[in-house]
């Protein structure tokens, strides 16, 4: 699976993108954010607001206890603003 990273997510994991096999327990975007935490310092610290973090399963905009079997690609990025 092809995870994504956006904003100031990119700029402090310094990596835009990576590919990852992940164990059949991450059933649901939340679960993949608890995991990808666990390995990863890191990640662990750039999410530590985790309710502020966004999350797409294949370009579409979803709630963290979304299902993430079948996707292709996570992404996850910080609150945005208009202007």
């Amino acid at each position: 699976m092809k995870i994504l990273y956006f904003a100031w997510l990119r700029e402090r994991l310094n990596r835009g993108s990576e590919e990852v096999d992940l164990p059949d327990s991450v059933v649901t975007v939340a679960d993949l954010i608890d995991w990808l935490a666990n390995r990863d310092e890191a990640f662990a610290h750039a999410v530590a607001k985790r309710s502020l973090i966004k999350s797409a399963v294949d370009a579409k905009l979803v709630p963290h206890e979304t299902p993430i079997a079948g996707a292709s690609v996570i992404a996850f990025f910080p609150p945005m603003t208009g202007g």
